[in-house]
């Protein structure tokens, strides 16, 4: 007879450990997992527990004991199995997870396997459908369209004259840095030249000051934006300040930085956005930017600059303005979408 009949309790057999995990489907917000486990005692699983990490979190105590319900408890469904919704997962963040598979009993405790081991991923990149949600948010916050007739880049007078020296007279492009939204597609990745392009409402001219150095590199509007360039929509945020920034591409047609922006970015029409407009008014063009928003935008070509002018500015250089690698408020109602963090 069974020797622990006596007891009333009947021995069972140990649910089977998941093993060979894998991770697809990984967008900024979600993925799939699936796993090998061995077929005996497969028919008693109801449950799978399912424990998430972000990865900077390695060190704490990652096997709990067997009998602490784990961070999710999703019914055992078929695999491979959705997980979203259930944490914020952030986009461009490394999680590590481990799975057990669990039979719930008639006292509604919980009978597990062991655990799995570890797996590490790393969670995507906003995808356009969510740079659009973006895009939205900001379009409501453009305000009215201002003219203007120059981009400039303000800089120490070392960097224009390394640019003189050591690349033939032109600004050469950089990889864009960490600030803006966590899941920006373009941070660490687009090569580009940031300009600025806002001017002051009062004398419709860019301002004297800077936080980004002394001298400014001013070329005409149309040497950059036109008809031979697609403009493309990179990001909106903000940094614990009243106002916001948008940050726009700049590419000419068929550049590899058009090709990069066409496959992550939403395109914008040059004649007709609420951000940045070029249009040709009796054969001359003529342009428009947002008033309510600071725009960044990012030309993806090397520019000469003989094709401009340098000079010193007369203002003062506002450190406070500047963005690099400036972190995004999450907490903004008005730039952040209910995807990530």
């Amino acid at each position: 007879g069974n020797k622990s009949q006596d007891s009333g309790i009947a021995e069972m057999e140990e649910l089977p450990v998941p093993h060979n995990i894998k991770i697809s489907n990984i967008t900024c917000d979600s993925f799939k997992i699936s796993w090998d486990m061995d077929s005996k005692s497969k028919d008693r699983i109801t449950h799978y527990f399912i424990d998430l990490n972000k990865k900077e979190n390695k060190n704490s105590n990652k096997f709990k004991h067997k009998d602490v319900p784990t961070k999710l408890v999703a019914k055992a469904v078929p695999l491979p199995m959705t997980v979203r919704g259930h944490w914020f997962l952030s986009p461009r963040t490394e999680y590590t997870v481990a799975v057990q598979t669990a039979s719930k009993q008639v006292d509604g405790d919980y009978v597990v396997s062991e655990w799995s081991e570890i797996i590490e991923f790393c969670t995507a990149d906003y995808s356009k459908v969510h740079l659009t949600q973006l895009l939205e948010k900001a379009e409501v916050i453009a305000g009215r369209m201002l003219k203007l007739s120059v981009f400039y880049r303000n800089q120490h007078k070392e960097y224009f004259d390394y640019s003189r020296e050591h690349h033939g007279n032109a600004m050469q492009p950089s990889v864009k840095d960490n600030s803006g939204s966590h899941g920006s597609p373009i941070s660490g990745k687009l090569e580009g030249i940031f300009f600025s392009c806002n001017t002051e409402f009062n004398t419709g001219k860019p301002p004297q000051d800077s936080p980004y150095g002394r001298y400014r590199f001013e070329i005409a509007a149309e040497k950059l934006f036109n008809p031979n360039t697609n403009l493309y929509f990179g990001d909106f945020y903000c940094m614990y300040t009243a106002y916001h920034y948008v940050i726009l591409v700049i590419a000419p047609v068929g550049s590899p930085g058009d090709e990069f922006c066409k496959q992550r970015l939403p395109q914008l029409n040059i004649k007709d956005n609420k951000f940045l407009t070029c249009d040709e008014e009796d054969g001359v063009m003529v342009y428009h930017h947002a008033q309510d928003v600071i725009l960044e935008v990012i030309y993806t070509d090397p520019v000469d600059l003989s094709l401009g002018t340098v000079a010193e500015i007369t203002g003062h250089q506002l450190m406070s303005l500047s963005t690099a690698n400036a972190k995004k408020d999450p907490s903004c109602k008005t730039c952040n979408i209910s995807v990530g963090r």
